[in-house]
């Protein structure tokens, strides 16, 4: 818990400050990463275009950094397991139609799609460049013939996704690059697709003091916050609290239809 903090305004001088003192490695990076913030929120006024951008930058650098801003090939497949294995233990079973949004470059997709059923992958991102890394880890993991479905996506509305089709939802790392619009979006419709008994898992960056966010990238949110957004379009939500005991610093919360008993798939 305490790797979190919760409490932390990151977006205030006074952390800044403190932070940079710290840290001084890290201060040309930061500095980076706010003149390029600047550039592109002048290029582009809706966030979809504007992180797609940010991805290509950072995908040209490399994928694996790019998704996450894991450091090393080592932490970005540790942190891919980690999430396989928290879904298998809560349930996730071969023959479950799994929906991953912001699939990044298979980062658990991967283990995902080797795990499931032949098709019963689908992958949505908004950036073109890492899911044509995505496509190089599918060659590189031999994972051809488990027919994955990969798809670019400008929105979170899933218009092009049959009704009450996915066992299990997952976003990883999403809600902590999202405004609040594009998660309420994504919570209007994601009951619609959701099959029945099924679950959306996301994780977030969370806060117990002021909702803020860092440059247009990084967004911290109150549990409570996205509980209410979730419960406005029909949807309970679970806070995860055994995902606390692992090594990652954002929360993980549990979405299911209000008119079913929360359950965990499989059970």
């Amino acid at each position: 818990m305490g790797a979190r903090e919760p409490t932390r305004n990151r977006s205030s001088l006074a952390h800044q400050v403190r932070y940079a003192l710290r840290h001084p490695e890290r201060v040309p990076a930061h500095v980076r990463r706010a003149v390029r913030d600047t550039l592109l929120r002048l290029r582009y006024r809706d966030h979809i275009a504007y992180y797609r951008a940010v991805m290509a930058r950072d995908a040209a650098r490399s994928a694996e950094a790019a998704v996450g801003h894991t450091p090393s090939p080592q932490a970005w497949a540790r942190i891919g397991r980690m999430q396989f294995d928290y879904l298998v233990r809560h349930g996730l079973r071969p023959h479950h139609r799994m929906l991953e949004i912001g699939c990044g470059n298979l980062r658990a997709g991967r283990l995902f799609i080797d795990y499931l059923d032949t098709g019963h992958y689908h992958g949505i991102d908004i950036s073109p460049h890492i899911l044509l890394a995505a496509q190089d880890t599918l060659v590189r993991d031999g994972l051809q013939a488990k027919l994955p479905y990969l798809v670019l996506t400008d929105d979170l509305t899933f218009a092009f996704l049959p009704d009450a089709h996915f066992d299990v939802v997952h976003a990883h790392s999403v809600f902590s690059h999202s405004p609040r619009h594009v998660i309420e979006e994504c919570f209007a419709h994601v009951g619609r697709i959701l099959a029945p008994g099924g679950f959306f898992d996301f994780t977030f960056d969370r806060t117990e003091g002021e909702e803020h966010q860092v440059l247009h990238e990084d967004f911290y949110y109150r549990t409570e916050t996205l509980a209410g957004l979730a419960a406005r379009h029909g949807l309970a939500a679970r806070f995860m609290t055994d995902w606390e005991e692992l090594p990652h610093r954002q929360s993980k919360m549990r979405l299911t239809a209000m008119s079913e008993p929360a359950r965990t798939v499989g059970a």
